[in-house]
């Protein structure tokens, strides 16, 4: 493999990787017995991370800017 290739891979990996473990960990935020929360903070917490999930995948295609910034309910 060509070395941008190798790259891209060993960093798509770890990022990809990295980015599940976080989402079960997001997933671990329903413990009703340990968190209080409400419909509309996870409507926005799944809205965003919808949005930011677009942006990248629109990158792949089209080049895209990066979206992002920082979560905050």
């Amino acid at each position: 493999m060509n070395d941008k290739r190798e790259k891209f891979v060993e960093l798509a990996e770890a990022r990809v990787s990295r980015t599940i473990k976080d989402l079960q960990l997001i997933g671990n935020l329903s413990n009703r017995s340990a968190y209080e929360f409400t419909d509309a903070d996870v409507r926005k917490m799944f809205l965003a991370l919808q949005k930011a999930l677009d942006t990248a995948k629109a990158r792949f295609s089209r080049g895209g800017e990066a979206g992002g910034g920082e979560f905050k309910l």
